[in-house]
């Protein structure tokens, strides 16, 4: 069984945090700002997963207390992220509406599909956090560094935690279905339907926020331009080139590039048949996060910068 902490932490949002959080990089915010508009009702969704197959869950106590943690875990998450997006909905009301389509997306998936299914689908997902969230808290400093410190210690406890929680996807997986190619076989319809959530959160995104407070464009962002405009302008005179076709900085600019490229073959080894990411290289400040919160550091303020804006 996987080692999960539940961690309470007292995170508060209001108004006065922007949509632009992270002015340095656009980009970076509208990821974030996305990451939590899935997160809310992602999390409702694992509930229902883990509903739908509970009784097979608990003839084993310690698939049991897995399927228990892990469920703990998320639900703090989504509280969490509930406060952070119902700032952003005081801030544009019409906002609401991204989670609302995402709330009914993932109520269509649980009717539609068996228990196996759900949980392929959240291994297949889950899988590709660790890579993901290493190359992002390897580069900390670059990313976070100067953003709004409410959100920045945010998204970074629960990228932590998704470290933390990375085999326990697969772990219920594996109890109800051994066969690693029907995880496989529904590859193309998990991220087809996580890409079309995160576009649909997108186009609300562009449509809602002004230009000028969001910095990039999300449509772009959030769609496969993103990895060909993350390699487009590496190597030499790259940076003056992209500078001199009027292309802003990319999500993860301030990333090495052999670290993007290391990110890149581990999330398509993520998705391989027998891949499990209890394997795979974490990030040295993961450890250095949980012995903070361990020490009593207020971890709401844990990382980034004094609030960028107040209202």
């Amino acid at each position: 069984m996987t080692d999960l902490v539940v961690r309470k932490i007292g995170w508060e949002f209001d108004a006065s945090v922007p949509f632009l959080w992270q002015p340095a990089n656009p980009d970076f915010s509208i990821f974030c700002n996305a990451f939590t508009f899935i997160a809310v009702p992602f999390e409702k969704y694992i509930i229902d997963a883990v509903r739908k197959a509970q009784s097979e869950f608990d003839s084993d106590p310690v698939i049991a207390a897995e399927a228990e943690a892990f469920l703990r875990q998320e639900a703090q998450h989504a509280a969490a992220h509930r406060k952070h997006m119902l700032a952003l909905v005081e801030r544009y009301p019409a906002l609401e509406k991204c989670y609302e389509d995402a709330v009914t997306a993932y109520k269509t998936l649980i009717e539609e599909y068996p228990a196996e299914y759900h949980w392929a689908y959240i291994a297949n997902l889950e899988a590709t956090f660790t890579p993901l969230f290493k190359v992002v808290l390897d580069n900390r400093d670059a990313l976070f560094g100067t953003g709004d410190r409410r959100v920045a210690s945010l998204m970074m406890w629960h990228f932590v935690e998704e470290i933390e929680h990375r085999s326990s996807g697969l772990i219920l997986y594996r109890h109800l279905r051994a066969d690693p190619w029907y995880r496989i076989k529904h590859i193309r319809s998990t991220f087809s339907h996580v890409g079309e959530l995160s576009a649909m959160i997108a186009k609300k995104f562009d449509e809602v926020v002004p230009f000028e407070e969001r910095g990039a464009s999300a449509e772009e962002l959030m769609s496969i331009k993103l990895l060909i405009g993350e390699f487009k302008y590496r190597g030499p005179g790259g940076a003056k080139r992209r500078t001199r076709e009027g292309n802003p900085a990319t999500l993860f600019n301030p990333v090495p590039t052999r670290e993007l490229a290391a990110m890149v073959w581990r999330l398509i080894l993520s998705q391989t048949p027998h891949h499990d990411p209890a394997g795979q290289p974490l990030p040295d400040s993961a450890d250095v996060w949980m012995r903070e919160y361990a020490k009593g550091t207020d971890m709401t303020r844990y990382f980034g910068s004094e609030p960028v804006t107040e209202r």
